[in-house]
């Protein structure tokens, strides 16, 4: 697997997020074009109608089905940091944290995690100032 960092911890599916989403927008805009083009001609209209709605579709899948995946992954790491801060303080996380900072704080090794999620808490950190305060990343190859 490759080291993990600040400047190399974002995961692309490229499948997904090279080939299908591109072809997909290709086909959205194309669409879009054949029923602009289609108006004057009533034959043609039902057509590219059903073309642009099913493209409309399409994407609008494609989008879901990865904000579903991403809220599944935030709440598995809102769990397991959970029990990773338990494990280290005998305390659950601190409820102010959100999920973006939980899920930030993913990358903090166990020697700096528990500071690191107070001064989350208290502080009102993003995820990215989290993940820049990070000095000894850990690494999730899991998160996709």
């Amino acid at each position: 697997m490759q080291e993990q960092s600040y400047a190399k911890h974002a995961k692309f599916v490229p499948m997904f997020h090279f080939v299908l989403g591109p072809i997909l927008l290709v086909t959205l805009i194309g669409s879009f074009v054949n029923l602009w083009q289609s108006l004057g001609d009533h034959e043609l209209l039902y057509n590219a109608s059903l073309i642009a709605a099913m493209s409309v579709a399409l994407f609008l899948l494609f989008v879901s089905t990865r904000s579903f995946a991403m809220g599944v992954q935030d709440r598995a790491i809102r769990a397991e940091e959970n029990l990773r801060h338990f494990a280290l303080t005998g305390k659950r996380l601190d409820p102010r944290l959100t999920i973006k900072q939980i899920v930030g704080l993913r990358f903090a090794s166990d020697a700096e995690f528990v500071e690191l999620a107070r001064k989350a808490a208290e502080g009102g950190m993003s995820q990215d100032a989290i993940k820049k305060a990070v000095t000894n990343w850990r690494a999730d190859h899991d998160r996709v």
